[in-house]
């Protein structure tokens, strides 16, 4: 599985505007949500704020809401048993689910649980991991993560088995047999419910 860079990610937040509560959706307030984009749940290690607003950017750059649990003020202030059946439910009406995967989320009991609830309401079709690389970690002891899609970026030089050149871009790729993978465009993906 390769990484994303979070000088990738950087580069959005500088074409846009920092996320604020006011443009990132909140699932509870259905109402106000444009049904027509799809919703991303965003599983994350909570500290990690300034890669949550590179993701954030990138992710509403191709199109979609973005849910975070953190700026929806219907949460607990203190995370209890109510912030995990509130999560639940959030999982479930999302459309898809992406665990933002940097060395300390998988390292994170609940990520680890959000990535179990995404795994049931979601997979395989509307669950993806999105690997950042931080300092050149790996995932060693977390194999299990393997299994799932993962977003990458294509510059331009690899080729299908066809021979033809896979177009220069980001990609949901799922692992199937023999080492190979299945290529659908991210924007495709985002917007296949």
């Amino acid at each position: 599985m390769s990484y994303i860079s979070e000088y990738q990610l950087t580069n959005y937040r500088n074409r846009t505007r920092t996320f604020s509560a006011d443009n990132v959706i909140n699932l509870s307030k259905s109402s106000l949500r444009d049904t027509n984009r799809p919703m991303i749940f965003l599983s994350h290690k909570h500290d990690e704020f300034s890669i949550m607003q590179d993701v954030i950017a990138f992710l509403k750059n191709e199109g979609v809401d973005v849910y975070v649990d953190w700026m929806d003020s219907s949460m607990p202030a203190y995370t209890n048993a109510e912030t995990a059946h509130k999560l639940k439910e959030k999982i479930k009406a999302s459309d898809k689910f992406i665990l933002v995967a940097t060395q300390d989320a998988i390292n994170s009991k609940w990520c680890n649980w959000e990535l179990g609830l995404g795994d049931a309401a979601k997979y395989i079709k509307n669950i993806a991991l999105l690997p950042i690389n931080k300092t050149n970690q790996s995932f060693r002891g977390y194999e299990y993560l393997s299994i799932y899609p993962y977003i990458d970026f294509e510059d331009g030089s690899e080729k299908y088995n066809n021979g033809n050149y896979i177009p220069k871009g980001y990609y949901v790729k799922t692992p199937i047999e023999n080492n190979m993978v299945n290529l659908v465009p991210l924007k495709q993906w985002l917007r296949t419910k």
